[in-house]
């Protein structure tokens, strides 16, 4: 692994740092009713604008115990019902889910200057679900998936390869079966929030809640 030079103090120190922002004002009339709309019409602007990994989310979770952890995962679909994507039920997310299964998604469009933030409770997709999107996925990423044991220790690279590899050789049409540990997750909103970058940092904020009722009501933040 090549060396790399010690960072100098001075480099150290971000504080000085700026970005301007110049998003367009979001105001209260601007927005859907409802939020699952007002998340599809940002996402589909965040698409047609090009957007690189527009559906890319941080998925963030706890432990029993309240220790978070976060990572980067695809959302494959939404609806009504939550949003969704698929992993390694023996992951870390996925054992933390198994223990808490509260969870946020992050949705960061850099170049739109704005974000959408949703929590809720997470459940797992049935089966049928899981089993019609692996089979959908590009041959390599289904032996990959059988292959690993996602965030567990790897003795090396070469490791997993050879596993692949023998995957492979009993599957050679390339037909490998879903690993009954590998499915798709739904985190069913409970609570959503808007941010809209605007100009001296005064951005804009609107927070939906459920009422008991079911019906979604959106509140103005302060930025």
């Amino acid at each position: 692994m090549p060396s790399h030079p010690q960072m100098p103090d001075e480099m150290r120190d971000q504080r000085a740092i700026r970005r301007p922002y110049s998003g367009a004002a979001l105001r209260r009339g601007d927005l859907a009713a409802d939020p699952l709309e007002q998340f599809a019409r940002w996402l589909q602007a965040a698409l047609d604008a090009g957007a690189a990994d527009a559906t890319a989310m941080a998925l963030a979770t706890a432990s029993e115990e309240g220790r978070p952890s976060i990572r980067i995962v695809l959302l494959k679909h939404f609806d009504a019902k939550g949003y969704c994507w698929y992993t390694d039920y023996r992951s870390r997310k996925g054992a933390e889910l198994a223990a808490n299964p509260q969870a946020a998604l992050l949705f960061h469009w850099r170049d739109l200057e704005c974000q959408a933030r949703i929590a809720g409770k997470v459940e797992k997709l049935s089966q049928a679900e899981s089993e019609a999107y692996f089979q959908s996925r590009p041959e390599a990423s289904r032996f990959a998936a059988a292959a690993s044991v996602q965030s567990a220790p790897a003795a090396g690279r070469d490791c997993l390869e050879r596993e692949v590899q023998r995957l492979r050789q009993r599957h050679p049409d390339g037909a490998v079966p879903r690993p009954t540990h590998w499915g798709g997750y739904r985190l069913r909103p409970a609570e959503y929030e808007f941010w809209q970058g605007r100009e001296g940092r005064l951005h804009d904020r609107f927070r939906y809640l459920k009422g008991a009722d079911g019906v979604w009501t959106a509140q103005r933040l302060q930025p």
